[in-house]
């Protein structure tokens, strides 16, 4: 029979989050660990935490209420899941009308600043969105103030101005509808856009092709936006089902984040490359040695957190997940950091 010392010091311990059954998709999947003496089921461990601590932050909430029990068989999680089995999501985001224009004038190295200002000039919405994208403390690159699509292009260059457009098409896709979303599209949308940067700084130290893990760093955010939207009309639909609880939406978050990223993939008529790089990060393959876009979404969401004054990984914890030296973890994290100090300052 345990002491009465013994149940004192196992009432205080922190409660670690209980491991999702293993048909469970999870968000950070580490490929090899690199840690000495670390194994696959310690690797969890900390990507499990970090998960938590995420969804605590996005929800708004703590971990008991993360943590509460779901019915195996809740109606809403299985109208969910046939929705997104037989392709018939309601809120998945539809292609924008230029997004096939211009990804075949960025993939054509013959496109000159002047044909790519048209494009773009030719949807007013997109132009808007773009200025302002560009304006944001994670793209300006200067004090100056961009005025025109020329000058962001000119400024910023192909390489840059791939990555602006990528955000600038999203961003009203993750726009609040109402106040009761608000918090959470504010928050995804911050999260999603550090882990996208992140992604898009270790592919360049890794000779990869930064402005497709750009765009793929994004996708996660989207599909939270688009799952949870669609689980709030399911659950009104249902009788006495009401809005979905925390509980809820985090489980059909956790379960669907990955089909929902490459649902939309699909949608978008995206190249097969942007659904490798999907599929590497929900399930990096035995012999894999690194996922940038895992690595980029591990760092992002850390630093997210530690900006946002959050429960966080340790930062010797960080080290045995991400496949990167102390010197390069340090340059992206410092590349995130000015980003976030700037935004919060504007």
């Amino acid at each position: 029979m345990p002491s009465f010392l013994s149940w004192i010091a196992g009432f205080f311990k922190s409660a670690e989050p209980p491991p999702p059954p293993v048909s469970e998709a999870r968000l950070f999947n580490p490929a090899k660990t690199t840690g000495q003496g670390e194994t696959p089921k310690d690797a969890q461990s900390h990507t499990l935490q970090l998960e938590e601590n995420l969804f605590c932050w996005l929800l708004d909430t703590g971990p008991s209420n993360l943590r509460a029990k779901l019915n195996p068989s809740n109606a809403a999680l299985q109208e969910l899941h046939t929705r997104l089995t037989d392709n018939k999501m309601e809120e998945v985001p539809r292609q924008p009308m230029t997004l096939p224009m211009l990804m075949k004038a960025l993939s054509d190295e013959g496109t000159d600043r002047h044909k790519l200002t048209q494009i773009i000039l030719g949807d007013p919405a997109l132009t808007d969105q773009i200025l302002q994208v560009a304006n944001s403390p994670y793209f300006r690159t200067g004090d100056h103030t961009i005025e025109s699509v020329d000058q962001a292009v000119f400024i910023l260059g192909m390489d840059g101005i791939r990555n602006v457009i990528a955000a600038a098409v999203m961003r009203p896709m993750m726009a609040a509808r109402n106040s009761r979303e608000a918090l959470f599209a504010q928050r995804a949308w911050l999260w999603g856009l550090t882990c996208a940067r992140a992604a898009e700084f270790i592919a360049k130290l890794r000779n990869e092709d930064a402005s497709a893990l750009f765009t793929a760093g994004l996708l996660p955010a989207l599909s939270y936006i688009t799952i949870r939207r669609e689980l709030q009309r399911i659950c009104r639909a249902l009788p006495g089902a009401g809005e979905p609880d925390v509980a809820l939406i985090r489980h059909a978050l956790t379960r669907y984040q990955w089909v929902a990223c490459q649902l939309i993939a699909s949608e978008w008529n995206l190249p097969p490359k942007y659904h490798a790089y999907l599929m590497a990060a929900e399930r990096p393959a035995p012999d894999q040695e690194q996922t940038t876009l895992s690595d980029g979404m591990v760092i992002g969401s850390r630093e997210v957190l530690r900006h946002a004054h959050q429960r966080n990984l340790p930062e010797d914890d960080l080290a045995k997940i991400v496949h990167l030296t102390s010197e390069q973890t340090n340059r992206v994290r410092a590349a995130l950091k000015a980003g976030l100090i700037e935004g919060a300052r504007g």
